[in-house]
């Protein structure tokens, strides 16, 4: 591991000065993915700044919804009251992350900043990661890419982003607060990570020196008719082939009134395709319309030579996902 220095911030405003005296630093929450990456050589910061003593930790309602602190700890998340009740995909989809033993220490915030799980890009033998090393080349391509995408991807980039808590905050439309040397500024769900293009060493919009404060969750009279599904390898510990955050809106003879689908596990960032969800309005729920909704969402969908198998998964995904969500009491 590189040297570097260590700073203990005890506000945000220090944290965001800190940053900005300080070339090349790193906010350290729960350090869950951080630390991996600098022991493997990954990430090399100069600075990182401590910010696990700055008050980031409360759970509240907020402007009708819910505001989550950047360093509540995932499992805090996922058991607290007004989440289970209110959005409950989030808690399911949290609970399919990572271990108890992770969940406990990993942040809501740190898990936004999460890097790909790219075995090209985790292992710095390899010379050929745009995303570790811009211009070298894209080893995954002709590689091995089973976990990799399917949509979205680029020449430059084909990795997936690994978080099944972003994919339900795509679903459930969340805003992401950040504060930086220009202030604060809040930041959409569907904005917040980007696709590879030409720069995919570039995960998100944050700009330099901005540091999550907070994930707003809106209210939301529907949320409880909701499910999240994650296909996986093994049944625990393991990263996402396909995984889908579904909520419904159904009215009392079963008609879709609205309908949100995220997917994981397929692209750079969670995968949301708006036009798909609203062809399912007004239409009666079941297989039929829910395969045509998946179809619409994979539409443009391209496999390797070891991920093809993706596109009929994440269409036999959708449709159970949004069967499962239909199915729910509320």
């Amino acid at each position: 591991m590189k040297q570097f220095t260590y700073i203990r911030a005890t506000s945000v405003d220090d944290a965001v000065a800190a940053c900005a005296a300080h070339r090349d630093a790193k906010f350290l929450g729960g350090g869950t993915n951080l630390v991996d990456l600098m022991k493997m050589g990954v990430e090399q910061p100069l600075h990182v700044i401590d910010i696990t003593r700055v008050p980031l930790n409360k759970i509240e309602e907020h402007a009708g919804g819910v505001r989550i602190g950047a360093l509540v700890p995932n499992s805090d998340a996922a058991n607290h009251a007004l989440i289970r009740e209110r959005y409950p995909v989030l808690t399911e989809a949290l609970l399919a992350g990572a271990s108890p033993q992770l969940r406990n220490m990993a942040t809501m915030g740190g898990n936004l900043m999460q890097r790909t799980r790219c075995y090209y890009f985790y292992d710095p033998t390899y010379a050929e990661c745009n995303k570790r090393v811009p211009g070298s080349g894209c080893a995954a391509l002709l590689g091995v890419n089973r976990l990799h995408a399917i949509l979205g991807a680029s020449p430059a980039c084909i990795a997936t982003h690994p978080s099944d808590m972003c994919v339900a905050l795509a679903a459930l439309e969340a805003v992401v607060q950040v504060q930086g040397p220009r202030g604060p500024r809040s930041i959409p769900m569907a904005e917040f990570h980007r696709l590879p293009g030409n720069t995919p060493q570039i995960d998100t919009n944050l700009q330099p020196g901005e540091m999550i404060t907070a994930i707003d969750l809106p209210g939301l009279t529907f949320g409880r008719r909701a499910h999240y599904l994650k296909v996986r390898d093994r049944n625990s510990y393991a990263f996402a082939l396909v995984s889908v955050a579904a909520v419904l809106d159904l009215d009392n003879q079963g008609t879709i009134r609205e309908a949100r689908i995220a997917l994981g596990g397929v692209a750079h960032k969670p995968w949301r395709v708006p036009a798909a969800e609203r062809s399912l309005q007004g239409q009666k729920a079941g297989e039929a319309a829910y395969t045509a909704a998946a179809r619409r969402i994979l539409a443009g969908a391209k496999g390797y030579s070891g991920n093809s198998f993706k596109i009929p998964l994440a269409e036999r995904a959708i449709v159970r996902a949004l069967n499962v969500a239909a199915s729910k009491q509320v």
